[in-house]
């Protein structure tokens, strides 16, 4: 794949996002990333990208909208029927695995992001495998 992925994450700690921007603009050089620190008119902000996120990370525990009902959203656009659509959280209990499969979400990678696997993870991902990688 030589074109350069368009990346959107929306996640309201600031370490977290830090941490996420240096990794996928930094180390990995990846240009067009978007990040939003809340998902106050979510689908609006997103609907408006262009290009359009080919790979979406959803921190689960959001405000005004969780992980779950912003996954809802994006499933309901045709647009965004195929993309990739991981979620992010820093405790998942097994039942809650459950919940994010069910949802319809693509993975779930625990925060924070371990900085050794994710550009190997990441480029999974982006090949279509799901990745469920959890700690707690």
């Amino acid at each position: 794949m030589s074109e350069q992925p368009v990346i959107l994450y929306v996640e309201d700690d600031p370490n977290s996002r830090k941490l996420m921007r240096l990794m996928l603009t930094g180390r990995m050089g990846l240009p067009q990333v978007t990040i939003l620190e809340d998902s106050s008119n979510f689908l609006e902000r997103v609907l408006a990208l262009n290009p359009r996120p080919e790979i979406i990370f959803l921190d689960i525990h959001m405000a005004p909208y969780t992980g779950f009902e912003m996954l809802m959203m994006l499933r309901q656009c045709p647009e965004f029927k195929a993309t990739r659509i991981v979620a992010m959280t820093a405790s998942v209990m097994s039942e809650e695995v459950n919940q994010l499969k069910t949802a319809g979400f693509d993975g779930c990678l625990a925060k924070p992001i371990d900085v050794v696997t994710f550009p190997e993870t990441f480029n999974r991902i982006r090949n279509g495998e799901t990745i469920w990688r959890i700690t707690g």
